[in-house]
């Protein structure tokens, strides 16, 4: 479980390092948190993408395709939540 949400956490940052701008993420340690949050459902979500276009039913996400399921969930937590503006 603790490899799991480092990896998560790793998935995460790539994701908000590979797409511009800043989230509305709280800073310190929850923004941490949510962001190895990210990470694993992103990769939830890489699996289940990519399980149903080219894997079949033992498809296991690797790291390009756990990034993609982190990115889409970090542009639709773009498009609810907004971006952070600067005061």
């Amino acid at each position: 479980m603790i490899g799991q949400l480092i990896g998560g956490l790793i998935v995460g940052i790539l994701a908000r390092l590979l797409l511009p701008g800043k989230e509305a993420f709280p800073d310190g340690p929850l923004g941490w948190i949510l962001t190895a949050v990210l990470g694993v459902a992103g990769a939830f979500l890489g699996t289940f993408i990519g399980g149903a276009l080219w894997g079949g039913e033992n498809y296991g996400a690797g790291w390009v395709m756990s990034i993609v399921g982190a990115i889409l969930l970090l542009l639709l937590f773009r498009l609810v939540m907004g971006r952070k503006t600067s005061a």
